[in-house]
């Protein structure tokens, strides 16, 4: 092995959690008791705008748009009629999931387990190139990388083939010297390995760490 590549959300970083937080917040300052359904119906609208921009239907300002049209008249509220005032209403959410932005604990010492191993790191995700690389400077990540790859700098998301390749072109690897690591059973493991690479699927939720994987 030469290499590894690790996904980014829900994997090295707490997007569920760091969501879930900044949204109760950011519903909380709108004058609106957050509940869990609140919070699920965010998530299932979420999923279907992000989905629409990996599609490249929309851009990803452009599913931030989407995601208020929809969830915005489910908190009774008015949606603004420009996208400048969509844009500002999108800032107050945003400002508290940034806020929120943390790693998970494992994620620094399982990076210094593969750098110690001699391996080349990589990061797969999908998602924008500015708020990706932001998130692993803001969680003191970004120093074990060496390369990051975008759905949006790439092209293509996973699980188009393209995706595997492209972060392993630019790690200088081939797939078959590389893992990929993500908590999504499909997009990081079963078309990781369609592509060539070895995979390891990461079940946070029955308990396993990122170390048991190394």
């Amino acid at each position: 092995m030469k290499a590894v590549v690790f996904d980014l959300d829900n994997t090295l970083f707490d997007h569920t959690g760091c969501a879930v937080a900044g949204l109760r917040s950011w519903v909380a300052e709108l004058g609106i008791t957050p509940t869990d359904e609140l919070v699920a119906e965010w998530f299932v609208i979420e999923e279907d705008q992000f989905g629409r921009f990996l599609a490249g239907e929309i851009t990803h300002q452009g599913q931030r748009r989407g995601r208020l049209r929809a969830f915005l008249p489910v908190l009774g509220l008015p949606v603004p009629a420009t996208d400048a005032e969509l844009d500002e209403v999108f800032t107050g959410y945003l400002t508290q999931y940034t806020n929120n932005w943390i790693a998970y604990p494992d994620a620094r010492p399982a990076l210094e387990v593969a750098r110690s191993n001699g391996w080349r790191i990589g990061v797969l995700t999908n998602g924008s190139t500015k708020q990706q690389n932001a998130k692993l400077r803001a969680i003191g990540l970004a120093d074990l990388i060496d390369v990051v790859c975008t759905s949006e700098a790439l092209g293509v998301s996973k699980p188009d083939p393209r995706a595997y390749q492209g972060v392993c072109e630019a790690l200088g690897v081939e797939p078959s010297e590389t893992m990929m690591i993500g908590d999504n059973l499909e997009l990081d493991v079963v078309a990781a390995q369609a592509a060539g690479l070895t995979a390891r699927h990461l079940d946070r939720a029955a308990g396993q760490g990122l170390l048991e994987l190394l």
